[in-house]
């Protein structure tokens, strides 16, 4: 069963309920920003790349660590091109079945899988998007208390489950306004197609007056 069609009635609930939470940026710009989940995989990635380097297009990429210790030179061609990264845990485990010891353990061997990938310091990866889109007010709390940032979404294609190159572009056409947050996956799955999609989305989103950010720049808004 497909849920894209429930996200755009989900999501305003959802933002209104948890405002703590990264849902999108502002309304009055056309700033929006294009995030992939589950990677970096040694295949898709790095040809995802070569699109963004095309167009010129920043992106953030929130990462499972486990992916992360797979393909460390992957990782880190990704943040020497001056992507934004962020954290999926180190499994792709739902966080709310997690007990609070093994999420905390979760987020920090994942921020240390990618400082040695990157080379940079745990603490400069602060934000963290649940898998599944998961959490409760007590997840929340906990990142809260722990000093990330939990940062969810707004446009939700469900690339995941393949529905065709075609939905997943018009999915995201459809629903993108200012502010917009996209999420797609360029992991094992979904990510066959991320590059073909990114390659249709970027001109005409740009062509619509769009221009691209990451996630630390929709933070900036907020503020």
């Amino acid at each position: 069963m497909e849920f894209a069609p429930l996200y755009p009635i989900l999501y305003p609930i959802l933002k209104t309920s948890f405002p703590r939470c990264l849902w999108t940026g502002s309304p009055h710009s056309r700033a929006i920003a294009l995030t992939f989940d589950d990677g970096p995989h040694p295949q898709h990635t790095p040809q995802l790349l070569k699109v963004l380097d095309y167009y010129g297009i920043p992106a953030s990429f929130f990462w499972l660590g486990v992916c992360v210790e797979r393909s460390p030179t992957v990782a880190r061609d990704v943040y020497q091109g001056g992507h934004w990264i962020g954290l999926h845990g180190y499994h792709h485990h739902s966080f709310p079945f997690l007990t609070p010891d093994n999420l905390k353990q979760s987020l920090e061997k994942t921020q240390g899988a990618i400082a040695r990938a990157c080379q940079l310091h745990p603490e400069k990866v602060r934000d963290v998007r649940p898998p599944n889109g998961l959490f409760t007010p007590k997840t929340l709390s906990l990142l809260n208390q722990w000093q990330y940032r939990p940062v969810m979404w707004s446009v939700v294609p469900e690339d995941w489950v393949c529905p065709g190159l075609s939905v997943v572009v018009q999915r995201v056409l459809k629903q993108v306004c200012n502010g917009s947050l996209i999420v797609l996956h360029d992991g094992y799955c979904g990510g066959e197609n991320v590059v073909s999609t990114t390659e249709q989305l970027i001109p005409q989103l740009l062509g619509q007056g769009y221009h691209f950010v990451t996630i630390n720049e929709l933070w900036q808004q907020t503020q």
